[in-house]
């Protein structure tokens, strides 16, 4: 192979990957591509020699899911992977997301996994800085809600109690400034009273979708933490798993869109007459957990030939039913 054919052979790009056993088949695999000519093409035992692995086929091992890597065995790839500092953190953080039995585990690794690669794309100017600190985070979107919470008052300490030691000093001054500069928010000059200037979101830029993920991330995980930490009659916390076609999807995202809409513009009317209580934050949440089934080898008429084989069995229907009556189990009628 000659030059400009290896140069064309790109390597796998870490960030690409929510799966660090994919991500190692991927590299394998360009190596083996880029060597295929050479007097001594790649080979698990030479990624196993450059991680120091005394384990020839360790690499397979990994891939295969017959075996995790530790955190000593994580430096000992990011090694073989020739994978810089910041790189191995963030493969380091990709091998525990994987390998977490606990989804609120799970959820810890991909916050921090998030913030590595976000912190990567600002570094390289993959993402725009000023427009990423322009937009506000989840503090700053809070405080701007409270001015409609009744008795507020907008300094340090006790925003930080009202937001129970959620936020540091330093993320709600910052938050607060940054609503003030950018005219966001307005101190009266008469009464002293904080009052919106216009919407947070006025602004017509484009914004990056990782900032979007950023905030919804961070809104999600403080729900989390409620599940946790609140009690029942202080939440609600509900979850419905449905079979849905593409349409049906489509259609229910729209719902979700429009609930979303009626809710905004109630509560905006309702501002009016009078301040909140307390700041509540709703997430809506629809997404896939499935992949869609490949079809099998059974044609209609097959089907239909078990059908009529099946007599005495429960018909399509009853099981149809069963299946709704197994769905409904999700529906938690008393919140834990």
């Amino acid at each position: 192979m000659n030059t400009l054919d290896r140069n064309q052979i790109l390597p796998p790009a870490l960030s690409d990957y929510l799966d660090y056993r994919l991500f190692l088949q991927d590299f394998y695999h360009y190596k083996k591509e880029l060597t295929k000519n050479d007097l001594r093409p790649y080979s698990y035992q030479l990624f196993s020699a450059a991680a120091n692995i005394k384990s020839p086929n360790y690499l397979k091992m990994i891939i295969e899911g017959q075996r995790n890597l530790s955190d000593d065995m994580i430096l000992k790839f990011a090694k073989a992977l020739a994978l810089n500092k910041e790189q191995t953190e963030e493969f380091g953080f990709l091998v525990h997301l994987n390998q977490a039995d606990d989804t609120t585990e799970r959820n810890v690794y991909l916050k921090k996994l998030s913030e590595v690669r976000i912190n990567q794309k600002l570094k390289s100017g993959e993402i725009d800085r000023r427009i990423w600190e322009k937009i506000p985070n989840w503090v700053a979107w809070v405080i701007y809600a409270m001015i409609d919470q009744e008795g507020v008052s907008f300094d340090t300490k006790s925003l930080k109690d009202l937001l129970r030691n959620k936020a540091s000093d330093q993320e709600i001054e910052s938050a607060l400034n940054s609503l003030i500069s950018s005219g966001e928010i307005r101190k009266d000059p008469v009464t002293g009273e904080m009052k919106r200037s216009h919407n947070l979101m006025d602004s017509a830029e484009e914004i990056p979708v990782a900032l979007v993920r950023k905030l919804q991330m961070q809104l999600m995980y403080i729900g989390l933490e409620s599940l946790y930490q609140e009690a029942p009659q202080e939440r609600e916390f509900g979850t419905l798993t449905l079979s849905l076609t593409k349409e049906e999807f489509e259609e229910t995202k729209f719902k979700l869109r429009q609930l979303r809409k009626t809710l905004n513009k109630d509560n905006a009317i309702a501002r009016k007459e009078k301040k909140g209580e307390r700041i509540y934050q709703i997430n809506i949440q629809l997404f896939p957990v499935t992949d869609v089934a490949k079809p099998n080898a059974l044609t209609a008429g097959n089907l239909s030939m078990a059908a009529t084989e099946t007599s005495g069995k429960p018909s399509v229907q009853d099981l149809a039913e069963q299946a709704m009556q197994a769905a409904n189990i999700f529906e938690t009628e008393r919140q834990i």
